[in-house]
């Protein structure tokens, strides 16, 4: 794919149109107040591996109405206390085997895995269902638009809750440093790093628990959605298009819908730390997406270009990125 998308200079200036919608901050609060009247209830059980330098722990915890959430909890062996990277997962996957994310530990942090709701059956195994709530409405196939014509009822609420709980339970797991917690994700998985950096910035967390120090999002998803949605065909932005290419007569009340999950929005809350990724080829998240949420950040940011790159970003190549940037802070 060549470059289809606006130009570096235009990318480094280019500002989203999506607006904030009034209430917004009073959905978010009173969505985590509901969410939170349900026990966390963290649950670590420490599983039985073949892995001798990491412990491996299942977890379960609960998330938006009370329902219980799965998760991995892998950290190195050992007795002092460490850094932990929660991981939110990319469109269709779920969290996986305990194989998969040994990349973390093995540069001395512990990583949370955080299943997601519904999904994991597309390239990676989840456990955790979804609520069927009765009030779904139409949908074309995926969880693009489960849900939305009503935000009181789409999908994203349930998981945006899941993800900030998440926030929650790994700062109590077993040998866990709660003031060095970090957020990170690829695509779907950096939309959810935006949200829950945007919500913990905006809404706080329970008691005293400190706040993230950093965010990683990489390619992140679920940004300027009107724009996407216009610009590329591929899925999962697609879903959205094709929703409403059937139902025309309800295009401004999706977006709407739409302007309470924007990553844009809660990129402006957010005030920590972040180090972006972006592929200047990306045919799944359009570069412009990616930086209407940096350049709406609110907080001390960097971003890691790969010019000729497509919504693989940087791969594994911009993992050292990542670690440097974690060093410096």
């Amino acid at each position: 794919m060549a470059y289809y998308d606006l130009t570096p200079a235009e990318l480094e200036e280019y500002l989203s149109e999506v607006q904030e919608p009034a209430d917004f901050r009073e959905f978010w609060k009173t969505t985590l107040e509901a969410t939170r009247r349900h026990s966390l209830d963290a649950v670590f059980s420490l599983e039985k591996s073949g892995f001798t330098l990491v412990d491996v722990y299942d977890v379960a915890f609960s998330g938006f109405a009370g329902q219980r959430i799965k998760a991995w909890y892998i950290r190195p062996r050992g007795d002092e206390a460490v850094p932990v990277a929660v991981q939110y997962v990319g469109y269709g996957g779920g969290r996986g085997l305990p194989v998969d994310h040994l990349r973390f530990p093995a540069a001395g942090y512990g990583i949370f895995v955080m299943d997601t709701r519904g999904q994991g059956s597309v390239w990676s195994p989840g456990e955790t269902p979804d609520l069927d709530d009765g009030h779904g409405g139409p949908q074309v196939p995926g969880f693009m638009t489960r849900g939305i014509l009503d935000p009181e009822h789409y999908y994203y609420r349930r998981l945006y809750a899941d993800a900030v709980r998440a926030i929650e339970a790994a700062g109590r797991a077993p040998g866990a440093d709660p003031e060095r917690i970090v957020l990170t994700g690829i695509s779907q998985g950096g939309g959810l790093t935006l949200a829950a950096a945007g919500l913990a910035s905006l809404c706080g967390l329970p008691g005293e628990a400190p706040l993230p120090v950093a965010a990683l999002p990489e390619v992140p998803f679920l940004c300027d959605f009107e724009r996407a949605a216009g610009l590329v065909d591929t899925n999962p932005y697609g879903e959205i298009r094709r929703f409403c290419v059937t139902h025309r007569n309800r295009v401004d009340r999706v977006f709407k819908t739409l302007s309470y999950f924007d990553g844009v929005n809660f990129a402006r809350h957010a005030n920590l730390p972040a180090l972006f990724s972006v592929g200047l080829m990306d045919t799944i998240c359009p570069p412009s997406t990616v930086y209407a949420a940096f350049n709406a950040w609110g907080g001390p940011k960097e971003i890691k270009v790969y010019r000729y790159n497509d919504h693989e970003g940087g791969g594994s190549f911009h993992f050292d990125v990542q670690l440097d940037f974690l060093r410096r802070l």
